[in-house]
């Protein structure tokens, strides 16, 4: 526990002198921290060692661990401090698939450092980032051990999964016990061309459909086009992709952040093979990608009033991943914004771009909410890599952004 010191309370004038100076052990620190994050094969949902891993490094500071398993998805609470403001780092420890190995410069679990660029799977997506965030934890206590407030850990091994074992149980735990968290940064890979350039307060929210059309299978030379399902799907298709979700007349200035909703087909089959049958079903996957700007129950609604307008024997599921949020301008963002352009000189620029991630189930609790990390331009892809002076440069950010909401 870490309570306020009268005695020897460190000012934040000396907490800023402190982070103005160099401290290569620290820098050094974030790099060898994430290479050995990146050792661990931890592809979704298996956590493969990572959580221990960092479990270890934040007891040693005098974080309380609390490792929660549901299903087959491994959690890591920790928290350093029983007072409020409760500042959350959050991230998670799985990984995407890797690939083919053999179109991999250098193994993807195996974390190679070449030109100035740490390679591997999940060097920006996102273990550099939790790699920076312990890093920063580790400087912020060492220089003000007296302060006012809570550090939270929040990390899963189930974001890049289904993600419903993962940070939203963990929230629900916490939750019912009647822990609030105020303030969280997602370490995210956020940024676009260089690091901090973006800082993301928002996403739009995703809701899927599963859609049959039925007609009825038979011999193509005796079937009626209005039995075929592939040409009773065409009208009704073709009308979903023209709607304009949202009218330039309807756009609300405060949202203006947010990309407009979007409709994309994913998944589009029928037929047996044979080239005389006509098939009895077709089965269709699609998504929208939404803002603020609707609920997903107006959705649902214009789409299956539009597929009873043509008169479609269908039947239709829904999957609602997540509601879309927005961090209005407040504390956290001013924070981040000051903390990026001391250690960077750039103001990141706000933005609600790109498709989900658990920054949507701890926006749902009323805490303020930012994503801010590496550049995305390699995640997901066969060499992913991050700027190795990057994370350095993320640690300290990190750092600062302690010393602004947890008053030394």
């Amino acid at each position: 526990m870490h309570s306020k010191n009268p005695k020897h309370e460190p000012q934040i004038k000396h907490a800023e002198q402190a982070l103005n100076e160099s401290h290569p052990s620290n820098l050094t620190n974030t790099l060898e921290l994430a290479k050995s994050l990146i050792a661990l094969p931890s592809i979704t949902p298996h956590d493969q060692g990572c959580q221990p891993l960092i479990a270890d490094r934040l007891k040693s500071m005098g974080f309380s661990i609390e490792h929660l398993r549901f299903g087959q998805v491994d959690n890591l609470w920790a928290r350093c401090g029983t007072s409020a403001p409760l500042v959350v780092f959050a991230g998670h420890t799985d990984v995407v698939p890797p690939g083919p190995l053999e179109a991999w410069h250098s193994p993807p679990f195996t974390p190679t450092v070449r030109n100035g660029y740490l390679f591997g799977r999940g060097a920006a997506d996102m273990k550099g980032g939790l790699a920076a965030m312990i890093t920063a934890c580790e400087a912020f206590l060492q220089q003000s051990p007296h302060f006012e407030g809570s550090i939270g850990f929040l990390i899963t091994s189930d974001e890049e999964g289904p993600a419903i074992d993962g940070t939203k149980k963990v929230l629900a735990t916490l939750q019912a016990r009647g822990i609030i968290i105020d303030y969280c940064v997602v370490g995210e890979p956020s940024s676009e061309e260089h690091l901090g350039d973006i800082m993301k307060v928002g996403r739009r929210g995703s809701l899927s459909g599963h859609l049959k059309i039925f007609g009825e299978q038979n011999h193509i030379a005796y079937t009626d086009q209005k039995d075929n399902p592939i040409h009773q799907s065409f009208p009704a298709l073709s009308a979903l992709t023209s709607i304009i979700w949202d009218p330039e007349e309807k756009l609300d200035p405060n949202l203006v952040l947010f990309p407009k909703t979007s409709f994309h087909i994913s998944n589009l089959h029928a037929g047996t093979h044979a080239t005389n049958v006509v098939p009895g079903i077709l089965d269709c996957h699609f998504n929208f990608r939404f803002s603020p700007r609707l609920s997903p129950e107006i959705i649902q609604k214009t789409v299956e009033n539009l597929l009873k307008q043509h008169k479609i024997r269908y039947e239709l599921h829904w999957e609602l991943s997540g509601l879309p949020f927005l961090t209005k301008d407040g504390k956290l963002r001013q924070v981040t914004s000051e903390a990026v352009h001391e250690v960077l000189g750039v103001y990141p620029i706000a933005s609600a771009m790109g498709g989900t991630s658990d920054a949507r189930f701890i926006a749902e609790t009323g805490a303020e909410v930012i994503e801010l990390g590496p550049c995305r331009k390699t995640i997901h892809a066969l060499n992913e890599c991050v700027k190795a002076s990057d994370l350095d440069q993320l640690s300290l950010i990190y750092q600062r952004i302690l010393v602004k909401l947890l008053k030394p």
